[in-house]
C-alpha cells in the first residue's frame, strides 16, 4: 500500500513541476526571443511481479527452487527528467526602433544548430541570446536591457559613439565614423546549452560557418515562441492529472486510516 502512496505522490510532484514550467512560459509570452521550456517526463523502471508457487523445481545437492509464475508489471511512478528549451524561431514583429534587432536563422549545417547574438555579462563571461531588444547606454555602448555589453566579431563591446546607426542584413553596424560587424555565434547543438536568467544561454559556441545563412532586421524583434492556446490547454490537462493523483492519495490515506483503527478490533 505504501508503494501506492509513493506512486501517487510522484505523479503530483511531476505535475506541479509541469505547471511551474508552463506558468513560466505564459509569464514570458511577451518577452522578445524567449524560448519556451518543455518538460521531459519519464517513468521509473517497472517492477516485475511474480507468484511464488508451491511446486518446486529440483536442482542438485537436494536443493529445490520454487516455481515463479509471472503476474505482470508494476509501475512505480513518474518524474521530470529534464526541462529543455524549444529553439524554434518565433514570429518577427516590426517595432520601428533602431536599436531593436531581429536575428533570423536561415540554412545551418547542423540540424540542431542555431545562431545567437553574443553578449558579456557583469562577470565578464560570454553568453548567448536571441533577444535583440537592445539599447545604448550613457557611454555609447550597445547593451541589453540588463546592461550587458553586446559584442562585436572581435569580442569587444560595440561602441556607437552615441550616434545614430544602421545595421545591414548581414550584421554590419554602420555609423558616420565606423563599421562594426556584430558578434554572432554558432552553436552546433542547442540542446547542450544551459538556460540562465535574463534570456541568456551558456555553453560552447564557434564562429558562424560560411555555409550558414542568416538575416538581421533592424527595427524588428523576434517574439517568444510560446503558443498561448496550446500552453493553456496543457496547463488544464496537467491540473486535472494533479487532481487525479491527489484523489488516489486521499483514497490510500483513508484505507490506511481504516487499517489502523479497525483491523484487529475485538468485537
Amino acid at each position: 500500500m505504501l508503494r501506492g502512496f509513493y506512486t501517487a505522490a510522484s505523479g503530483m510532484i511531476t505535475q506541479q513541476r509541469q505547471q511551474e514550467a508552463l506558468a513560466n512560459n505564459i509569464a514570458n509570452i511577451n518577452t522578445p526571443g524567449y524560448k519556451a521550456d518543455q518538460t521531459a517526463i519519464r517513468a521509473f523502471p517497472e517492477m516485475l511481479m511474480q507468484e511464488m508457487g508451491s511446486k518446486k523445481i529440483p536442482v542438485t545437492n537436494n536443493v529445490s527452487l520454487p516455481i515463479q509464475n509471472p503476474i505482470g508489471s508494476l509501475n512505480t511512478g513518474v518524474y521530470v527528467q529534464e526541462t529543455v528549451p524549444n529553439f524554434t524561431q518565433g514570429d518577427i514583429r516590426q517595432t520601428g526602433i533602431s536599436t531593436d534587432l531581429a536575428l533570423i536563422n536561415g540554412q545551418v549545417p547542423d540540424e540542431t544548430g542555431s545562431i545567437f547574438f553574443t553578449v558579456q555579462n557583469d562577470a565578464g563571461e560570454i553568453r548567448y541570446t536571441t533577444n535583440g531588444n537592445f539599447t545604448v547606454d550613457g557611454a555609447g555602448n550597445l547593451v541589453t536591457n540588463q546592461g550587458y555589453y553586446v559584442l562585436n566579431a572581435a569580442g569587444n563591446p560595440i561602441q556607437t559613439g552615441g550616434m545614430e546607426f544602421t545595421v545591414t542584413q548581414d550584421g554590419v553596424l554602420q555609423t558616420a565614423e565606423q563599421n562594426t560587424q556584430l558578434g554572432l555565434s554558432y552553436v552546433v547543438n542547442v540542446n547542450q546549452l544551459v538556460k540562465e536568467g535574463d534570456n541568456l544561454f551558456s555553453g560552447e559556441a564557434e564562429a558562424v560557418p560560411g555555409m550558414a545563412t542568416f538575416q538581421i532586421q533592424q527595427g524588428a524583434l523576434e517574439q517568444s515562441n510560446v503558443d498561448s492556446l496550446q500552453t493553456m490547454t496543457q496547463m488544464m490537462e496537467s491540473y486535472r492529472l494533479f487532481e487525479t493523483n491527489q484523489r488516489v492519495l486521499r483514497a490510500y490515506d483513508e484505507s490506511m486510516g481504516k487499517a489502523v483503527s479497525e483491523i484487529g478490533r475485538i468485537g
